[in-house]
């Protein structure tokens, strides 16, 4: 006797909307969109949801079909704690670039306190239960924040993240800036100025961001030929210890210091007035993220810009297109950082 594999109604009771999802292959909120907003739907996922629905003899509660249509156009985003000695300049300044992209597409950012072991999701689900979020953008998408993208995915919230997933499994939308680009980007730079002798001084091997910016580092370094072994120094994203990281690859004569942050890159600073050399005349210092102490740095700091208006505006966009569309394919972007020339690492004709 063969098994039915259908997702018809249990025999007495009657179809829920996961039940359609599940006999039309979608999620419930495509489901849902169908009913409220056919519009959002590909014709072809139009047709498919409601015919499942017709066989199944779906009939929808009202309360129901009164909370999905109402759209609250809040974005949540879940804010972590810094551990500390750590600066969080560059996500201030993406939030205020995601506050502006949402106004401007007539959304507001709904901001939160994450717990620090985000596998505690009971932020996220506070926000959808009494305040009806349309959806999230997530950022710190490291591995060990991976169980924010599976329970949102499993739930068919929409959400969009600033950082690629770093675990072999890719959920969702997301975009994010090419940190090996810039490190490569700086390290030509670099030997364009006649450098033979770059060091990287980066954070904690683990770190998916820092470990992608050294990739950049040591794969420009490869491709002339030059010497990576006993070149790469770690350290916390802390000046002072930064300032002490970077003292054995100074007394091993490096020329240039490629740093994976500008905090790193103002250790460097510190480390080389000790010794009495001056960044950028004796040693070249490149670092990454164009925080605003880097043009106010004497000499001014050479360093990576990362477009953070763009990675605004195109997260407000993905997440519209997955709201719109929650079955489309996932997009994935990776931006290209600019490298700002100062004084540390001057042009090569200055």
């Amino acid at each position: 006797m063969s098994r039915s594999t259908s997702s018809s109604p249990a025999k007495g009771g009657p179809a829920t909307l996961a039940m359609v999802a599940g006999r039309a292959g979608v999620s419930p909120q495509t489901v849902s969109n169908a009913l409220n907003s056919p519009d959002l739907l590909r014709p072809e996922t139009l047709e498919r949801v409601l015919r499942a629905i017709d066989e199944m003899g779906y009939r929808p509660s009202r309360a129901a079909q009164t909370l999905r249509t109402r759209s609250s156009k809040l974005i949540g985003y879940g804010i972590l704690p810094a551990p500390p000695g750590t600066t969080t300049l560059v996500l201030d300044r993406f939030l205020h670039a995601l506050s502006e992209a949402a106004d401007e597409a007539g959304y507001r950012i709904l901001l939160f306190a994450a717990p620090a072991d985000d596998a505690n999701l009971r932020g996220y689900e506070e926000l959808l239960d009494e305040h009806d979020v349309d959806g999230f953008v997530l950022s710190d998408t490291d591995e060990r924040n991976a169980p924010r993208q599976a329970w949102l995915a499993k739930r068919g919230v929409p959400f969009v993240g600033f950082g690629r997933m770093w675990s072999k499994r890719q959920i969702g939308d997301w975009i994010d800036v090419d940190g090996a680009l810039g490190t490569d980007a700086a390290v030509e730079h670099l030997i364009a100025l006649g450098h033979r002798d770059i060091a990287f001084l980066g954070w904690q091997r683990g770190s998916s961001v820092g470990d992608d910016r050294a990739k950049g580092w040591q794969r420009a370094m490869r491709r002339h030929g030059l010497r990576t072994r006993g070149r790469r120094a770690q350290s916390a994203d802390d000046v002072d210890e930064a300032r002490t990281a970077v003292g054995p690859l100074l007394d091993a004569d490096v020329t240039a210091v490629v740093a994976a942050s500008d905090t790193l890159a103002l250790g460097s600073y510190y480390a080389l007035r000790e010794r009495g050399a001056v960044p950028g005349r004796d040693v070249a210092v490149t670092g990454f993220d164009d925080s605003p102490i880097a043009a106010i740095l004497s000499p001014g700091l050479t360093t990576l810009a990362q477009p953070l208006e763009a990675v605004g505006r195109e997260c407000v966009r993905l997440l519209q297109a997955r709201i719109s569309d929650p079955d489309a394919p996932p997009e994935r972007i990776l931006l290209e950082p600019s490298l700002v020339i100062r004084d540390s690492a001057p042009a090569p004709d200055a």
